[in-house]
């Protein structure tokens, strides 16, 4: 499945690619960052133009396009240092590599490594850079590829557009250093404390495991940007990892402070997983404006906007999903319900599952009724709840493990009966055997016997460091987390950019085998829940402990 439409492929063709590059021998002084340009941004990010009109593109073999298909992010990535699409590179066009003079020797390079890059044709002026995008025509005067669009773009857009180029080239990038990369995991006060210890001890234990590794590596490696024609070669430094933890004190209108606060104080290249609560919606607000890539944190409820983000990766929606895999469900059995019921308790995540849900049936006429327990009532009051139902409506749990074996002594009601299987424990759901037969369960990973290959890859590394197994999914999606991200940094070499991390890291994502919990893992713009579906799955009658499913895996 193509991750973006290739609509500028080869974009700015060989005539803008640049040789790949390393740093310069000698020490330079970084120069201040450039002014952002929001007229700038608006063109390359969504092909906006100064006026507010849609930015035009034309091609010979094609229709014109306009607006967003036509915005220079589609090709080049919101970092703008491209990628490669199939066989296609797609050059970096930041400002340092458009106007870097045509390099003569090692001693010139002075460019992050980018797969693909050249620098073996004249460097671009604005003059030239106009001509490019208008005509077609690369700084050494000869054609683009007919795949670059030609744009109508006015000479105080192209000033604009060059702006925001500049403000791509980063200098300093926080937590980057010569020999190190900081990390920070963030964790908030209304985190389970058992899943904070065990998502801690996966944390540190392949921290340490990096910090041996580059102990006992060469202090550099050797690589090379794979051109024959302008083959570079350059050195690659194996930094050392630092860990942070920030945890989060307090009501959530007071960790953004405390976020800047802890950045300014220990400046990160990234979050690395990370283990929230009900709330996440502050950390990624954060992370969206620092920014900060923030990736793959431990969460029941992401935010239900995380897909109009961009610097944070989750591998699952959590509990919405669930909401969408259950309203799917309901709304299409036979004989579909008039009414629903749902329990769940005040300020827990199943609260906002249940909205969630509710909002899908109401919108086909269904009329859905609420039981809001209060957070600190005690278990006797969701039996007390299900007991003034009292007919065949479907009934739907958001409920933890403790509310679900409190039901032991209450009646089952006589209709079916949905819960979330993340809030219930998954294969430890402790639903009493009274109400299994007509229990259905929302289960967003793949089935036990089914992912367990993936599994004993995270399994058999905490066995060698005396890891005990007490939340296997949070570890395992932890180990996951630092596994993509690990490889992925492998494949950077020296081109240390937030945004530039987060796009490569769609692409380890994708070719990713050993996927965890997780039957496969996708990403691309406008995805950034890279598990998308799920099962219902009901008990075994036979008792064989087994989840029998009630269809395929669905994505929603």
């Amino acid at each position: 499945m193509s991750r973006r439409p290739l609509l500028a492929v080869l974009a700015l063709g060989a005539g803008l690619a640049l040789a790949a590059a390393g740093h310069a021998a000698r020490p330079r002084a970084a120069p201040a960052e450039p002014p952002p340009s929001p007229v700038g941004e608006a063109l390359f990010l969504h092909g906006v133009l100064r006026s507010g009109a849609p930015l035009v593109a034309n091609r010979a073999d094609a229709e014109p396009m306009s607006g967003e298909p036509a915005a220079c992010v589609n090709c080049h990535q919101r970092s703008g240092l491209g990628i490669k699409e199939a066989r296609t590179l797609i050059p970096p066009i930041t400002a340092r590599f458009l106007f870097s003079p045509r390099s003569t020797g090692a001693e010139d390079l002075h460019l992050p490594y980018i797969p693909g890059a050249r620098l073996d044709r004249a460097p671009y002026t604005e003059q030239t850079l106009a001509r490019a995008l208008r005509e077609g025509i690369d700084a050494d005067g000869k054609p683009l590829s007919y795949l670059m669009p030609r744009f109508e773009l006015g000479d105080e857009d192209l000033r604009e557009l060059i702006a925001h180029l500049r403000t791509l080239d980063h200098e300093r990038v926080p937590g980057v250093s010569t020999t190190e990369l900081h990390f920070a995991t963030i964790i908030t006060p209304d985190a389970d404390p058992l899943r904070r210890k065990a998502m801690l001890e996966v944390l540190r234990a392949f921290f340490q495991e990096r910090e041996q590794a580059v102990r006992g590596e060469a202090g550099q490696t050797m690589t090379t940007s794979g051109h024959t024609a302008f083959a570079k070669r350059m050195f690659k430094v194996n930094r050392r990892w630092v860990l942070h933890v920030w945890e989060l004190t307090g009501p959530a209108a007071g960790w953004t402070a405390q976020l800047q606060q802890k950045f300014a104080a220990e400046p990160v290249f990234a979050v690395l997983s990370g283990l929230g609560g009900h709330d996440w919606s502050p950390v990624a607000a954060f992370c969206e404006q620092q920014p900060v890539p923030c990736l793959f944190p431990n969460l029941d409820q992401p935010p239900a906007d995380g897909d109009r983000q961009f610097h944070s990766l989750y591998f699952s929606r959590g509990v919405l999903l669930e909401a969408d895999l259950i309203a799917g469900a309901i709304a299409s059995a036979d004989g579909a319900p008039a009414r629903v019921h749902q329990i769940y308790r005040l300020g827990d995540v199943g609260e906002a599952a249940a909205k969630a849900a509710a909002a899908q049936w109401q919108a086909r006429g269904v009329t859905v009724t609420h039981r809001a327990i209060p957070a600190a009532s005690p278990s006797t009051a969701v039996a007390v709840a299900m007991r003034e139902l009292g007919d065949a409506t479907p009934v739907v749990l958001w409920l933890r493990p403790a509310d679900l074996a409190a039901l032991e002594k209450v009646r089952p009601p006589a209709g079916p009966v949905y819960l979330s299987g993340l809030m219930g424990g998954l294969d430890a759901l402790p639903l009493p055997l009274a109400w299994r037969a007509q229990a259905h369960v929302a289960y967003p990973v793949d089935l036990p016997e089914r992912r367990r290959v993936r599994v004993d890859y995270a399994l058999g590394w905490f066995r060698i460091r005396q890891i005990p197994v007490v939340a296997e999914q949070v570890q395992a999606d932890t180990y996951l987390a630092c596994g993509l991200v690990s490889e992925t940094i492998k494949h950077m070499v020296d081109a240390f950019v937030p945004d530039y991390l987060v796009e490569s890291l769609q692409e380890t994502v994708e070719h990713r085998i050993v996927t965890g919990y997780y039957p496969r893992l996708t990403l691309g713009p406008h995805q950034r829940f890279a598990s998308k579906g799920g099962y219902l799955v009901h008990f075994d009658p036979a008792g064989s402990g087994k989840w029998l499913t009630d269809g395929s895996w669905t994505t929603p």
